[in-house]
């Protein structure tokens, strides 16, 4: 079912008055989910972890040709910590896997991984004892692109997934934000 976004027009005397507001503006009437969906998936910042020959692909996403900032994807992040989106591009080997998990987890909720190419979904022709066979074995992964190398044009495609699943999340969970130096955990106090 699709959303319904309602506009709503005050211009008679009989509507309240709101400080700020003149007759006549307009209003739009949303669930919060939805406004603060359309904001993640409009506003994913990638990480970059390019390992192979993918990670070239990548880079051209953000070229002219096929500009990934028409997007919201513009700034590939150099940190995990002002990232959301990992792009796992190329064959990821045993010793970099460790790495590729500590990065994973230093990035903050929410957080989503793309496996580009068939080397990071599946190990690709790298069936030996070095390659991890598929990178969901060590990060969980949200959308895969398939081909060797993907073309520019299939990581755009699947951002764009990524952005349709983003859209789809639910807030059911209630999250108390309370300070530390507030919290009572079997009658102590925390401080910072």
């Amino acid at each position: 079912m699709p959303k319904r976004v309602e506009t709503i027009v005050f211009h008679d005397s009989s509507s309240p008055a709101i400080p700020g507001v003149e007759k006549g503006s307009n209003f739009v009437v949303t669930s919060l989910d939805f406004l603060i969906n359309q904001a993640r998936a409009n506003s994913l910042w990638p990480l970059t972890f390019g390992l192979a020959c993918c990670a070239i692909e990548m880079m051209s996403t953000v070229a002219a040709r096929f500009d990934l900032a028409r997007f919201g994807s513009e700034a590939f992040r150099a940190t995990p910590r002002q990232a959301d989106v990992m792009i796992i591009a190329g064959r990821l080997s045993k010793k970099m896997a460790p790495v590729l998990r500590q990065i994973y987890d230093q990035m903050p909720e929410p957080k989503w991984v793309i496996s580009m190419g068939a080397c990071a979904s599946s190990g690709g022709v790298y069936n030996n004892y070095a390659i991890v066979q598929g990178s969901d074995q060590v990060v969980p992964v949200d959308v895969y692109v398939p081909g060797c190398p993907p073309s520019p044009d299939a990581l755009l495609y699947g951002i764009l997934k990524l952005q349709e699943k983003v859209k789809k999340r639910k807030f059911n969970t209630l999250i108390e934000l309370t300070p530390r130096h507030l919290a009572n955990i079997e009658g102590e106090e925390l401080t910072a």
